[in-house]
């Protein structure tokens, strides 16, 4: 009830936080997924980048409808994401997040570098907004309904395939690959797939905030918003789905309060993470268990 009566009683400034928020609940659920095998895909921003990018360069210079556009992005991002595991998955564990740190960095370049065609540091602009039967999306009150029944439908679908058999498997390949092996899983497979289908999810993120703010720039998908994305999943607390969706909640309401002193926004990140590091080394999510404990040691 409250999601449904929010538009209504917050000015169109919050409507904006709430919908970043949407998105962002998306793409950090998304990186949880890649996550479950086990590997920390320092790319998975510029994946979003290339759902944005995609979509708003289709729509906007070729004219396609952004209905089309935004599912053709998202798949964009997850091809780039199959052709990147290719020499990305013959690396494991730290090799993997340089890798994948190193492959977001160049993409991410590329979008400075040929200023022709993405529009170099200046990034896209005017990036045609969603038109359904007439009806302009863009108002913030239609748009927050409609990024709200999107971020529902892909945790939806992100939390079936995590509770599900194949999820299961995920997580094995994560704790014990070998183990895996012996019985004929192919682990590589599996991290794969779970890379593609995670980008994927990043880049639908991607195509929702490319047609809502009508702007993107490669600073949107810089190496500092993925940290903040990391910073978000851990404090939230990755061992749980719900984790980082808390993470990111917390944090994002955290910010409203920052905002007057955003020179120190990092450094007070970079506190944050460290005393959930420890004090509560499985994020956010294990505070009950922390408080039942300390009820029985008072007892």
């Amino acid at each position: 009830m409250a999601v449904g009566f929010t538009p209504l009683l917050v000015s169109a400034f919050k409507l904006d936080i709430f919908i970043a928020l949407f998105i962002n609940i998306i793409l950090v659920a998304s990186f949880r997924f890649v996550a479950l095998t086990g590997e920390m895909s320092f790319a998975h921003v510029v994946m979003m980048g290339v759902g944005a990018y995609t979509s708003s360069l289709l729509s906007k210079n070729f004219g396609f409808s952004p209905w089309l556009t935004m599912p053709i992005g998202a798949a964009t991002a997850a091809l780039i994401a199959y052709a990147l595991s290719f020499p990305l998955f013959r690396m494991k564990g730290f090799y993997f997040v340089i890798g994948s740190f190193a492959t977001g960095e160049v993409i991410r370049l590329s979008w400075q570098g040929f200023r022709p065609i993405f529009g170099g540091s200046r990034g896209v602009t005017v990036i045609p907004t969603l038109n359904l039967l007439g009806i302009d999306l863009s108002d913030p009150v239609l748009f927050y309904y409609f990024a709200f029944v999107i971020m529902v439908a892909c945790l939806f679908i992100l939390y079936r395939i995590e509770h599900s058999r194949y999820g299961m498997t995920l997580e094995g390949v994560h704790w014990n690959d070998l183990l895996l092996s012996s019985v004929g899983v192919n682990p590589r497979r599996f991290r794969t797939e779970a890379f593609v289908v995670g980008c994927f999810f990043a880049g639908v993120a991607g195509t929702l905030h490319a047609h809502y703010f009508s702007a993107i720039n490669p600073r949107d998908f810089s190496m500092s918003i993925m940290l903040t994305v990391l910073v978000w999943a851990l404090v939230g607390g990755m061992r749980t789905y719900k984790g980082p969706i808390i993470g990111v909640v917390v944090l994002s309401v955290a910010d409203l309060y920052l905002r007057d002193f955003e020179q120190y926004r990092p450094a007070a990140y970079g506190l944050v993470l460290i005393l959930t590091t420890i004090f509560l080394r499985d994020g956010l999510t294990s505070l009950p268990e922390r408080f039942r404990e300390l009820r029985r040691r008072a007892a």
